[in-house]
């Protein structure tokens, strides 16, 4: 099972990256490019399997309940923008996009710093 969990991880590094990335390009035009929507749900999906494995016992070490739950805050905050930002587009501006960049290093830097 530890090859799933790292599969699993691979991929919800991969759905962060496309979150970040798809909205830092799209900062000069104003737009959220429709990816966005898949890395979000690619990240969210795959980091609440990987929470379910580390906490069954089958695979990773024992989570920080509480680190995973400030990240969970954060990653459900930025999917809603996100699905609320690609279904309105005329309301996305470049600090909507700001926000939701911002918010993606803040889960990222979570998940690194702290130990």
């Amino acid at each position: 099972m530890d090859i799933v969990y790292g599969i699993l991880l691979v991929l919800h590094l991969i759905g962060w990256a496309i979150v970040l990335g798809g909205t830092l390009a799209g900062l000069k035009s104003a737009t959220l490019y429709k990816g966005t929507v898949h890395g979000i749900l690619t990240a969210l999906i795959s980091g609440i399997l990987m929470v379910g494995l580390a906490s069954s016992g089958v695979a990773g070490g024992d989570p920080n309940n509480i680190k995973i739950g400030v990240k969970l805050i954060i990653a459900l905050v930025v999917t809603g923008l996100v699905i609320y930002g690609s279904r309105n587009s005329e309301k996305v501006t470049k600090g909507y996009l700001g926000g939701i960049a911002g918010l993606t290093v803040v889960n990222i830097a979570i998940a690194v710093l702290w130990t």
